[in-house]
């Protein structure tokens, strides 16, 4: 057995999870994703499933952690799975150390870092503030589904996938009279 062997035997897996609603999911969301999975050996990507704002949600919790795995995929380490309840609960069930946020704004960190604090009064866990690229950093989930809703132009902002999804969604809802 060669010392690298004996370290990684001895070394304790290194977990994180990514919490969001994921509503849906984003570039920005897979950015954050793409670079935790490179910063620890488990990541799960915890959608939060909160019945009491269900009637809200443009996709179900199923189609959310759907759309979050076929996005995922070319992550090995990365899973995706729902969760009720408090973040750190999840945390302590899941043998999770560090929960994974990503910051746009200032604005961002002021709320995250009274979350942060909260969580760790609660439980034994980090919390790890990723800023977010550039790129994406106007990026949310409520934005993309009222311009998307209005016909703009939403196709460098999403997956693929979601953007079928989204788009079918929005058309459907327009045949029902909703928005």
């Amino acid at each position: 057995m060669t010392q690298t062997d004996a370290d990684d035997e001895e070394r304790p897996v290194r977990r994180a999870v990514c919490p969001g609603s994921f509503d849906p999911v984003t570039n920005g969301h897979i950015d954050i994703i793409a670079r935790t999975s490179s910063l620890f050996d488990e990541v799960v990507v915890a959608v939060g499933i909160n019945k009491s704002k269900s009637t809200g949600r443009l996709f179900s919790p199923e189609e959310r952690m759907a759309m979050l795995e076929k996005a995922c995929a070319d992550f090995p380490n990365v899973t995706v799975a729902g969760f009720e309840g408090l973040l750190t609960t999840f945390c302590e069930e899941h043998g999770i150390g560090a929960i994974v946020k990503g910051l746009r704004a200032v604005s961002d960190f002021d709320y995250e870092l009274q979350m942060a604090q909260m969580n760790s009064s609660l439980v034994d866990v980090e919390t790890v503030f990723i800023p977010t690229s550039p790129e994406y950093s106007f990026l949310a989930s409520s934005l993309i589904k009222e311009v998307a809703a209005f016909g703009g132009d939403v196709s460098g902002l999403l997956p693929p996938d979601v953007l079928v999804q989204l788009t079918e969604r929005l058309a459907q809802r327009a045949r029902d009279g909703q928005r």
